[in-house]
């Protein structure tokens, strides 16, 4: 009896093209994911995004930003620790940067020290710490942008005066772009700030993201 071998290799032929389009695709996706720029925030609550639902923390609205705004892709790793100080940010700088291939993100944003001044931290440690992670992250050839602080109003001029400069002088010492006040058009505003007065509210956040999204993007196209 003769066998008609056709079916079988019709069968064969419609396999291999598939997977054939299957490789394809997976080669592709491969290509875009190692052609898109990562950035990692690093930081404290105000990253993380304490208090917010999911979409209005600032990596969400960044990453919708910059979505918006930048035809290259682009993705936004939230490593922001809720009650984090400079000390316990300098501790976990190496997990922070896990997720990225090599450590080596694109550009890290570095926003940490808030909590340092509310528990009152003697400031000539957060400017340790804040050194020491800036210097880490030069070596790795990592663009850093420093996100500043400014010192509770409560601890007085002479805190403050040892505080507040405590960014710009990382920025200048490594050669970093700084952003000189993360809260910048936010603190102290209750209508932009839930109600511990602190942290930023969705409509707050929105405000952050709109004046810092301008500086990340010429960061990344530089």
């Amino acid at each position: 009896m003769k066998v008609n071998h056709r079916p079988l290799n019709k069968f064969f032929s419609v396999l291999f093209a598939l997977c054939a389009i299957f490789a394809a695709k997976g080669t592709i996706a491969h290509a875009d994911e190692g052609d898109m720029l990562e950035i990692v925030a690093f930081g404290d609550s105000l990253t993380a995004g304490y208090g917010l639902a999911p979409g209005e923390g600032f990596t969400d609205q960044l990453q919708a930003w910059l979505d918006d705004n930048m035809t290259r892709g682009v993705r936004v790793i939230n490593a922001g620790v809720s009650g984090d100080t400079s000390s316990g940010g300098r501790a976990r700088l190496d997990w922070g940067l896990a997720p990225v291939k090599d450590g080596k993100p694109d550009l890290v944003i570095l926003e940490l020290g808030a909590n340092d001044g509310l528990r009152g931290i003697d400031p000539t440690i957060t400017a340790e710490n804040i050194d020491a992670m800036v210097k880490e992250l030069a070596e790795r050839e990592v663009t850093v942008l420093i996100a500043g602080m400014m010192a509770p109003p409560n601890l007085g001029g002479e805190y403050a005066r040892v505080f507040n400069p405590i960014y710009k002088e990382a920025a200048e010492k490594y050669d970093m772009p700084l952003y000189p006040f993360f809260l910048d058009g936010v603190a102290a505003d209750a209508s932009l700030n839930q109600s511990d007065g602190m942290h930023p509210n969705a409509e707050g956040v929105k405000i952050v993201v709109d004046k810092i999204g301008p500086v990340v993007k010429k960061l990344l196209a530089e």
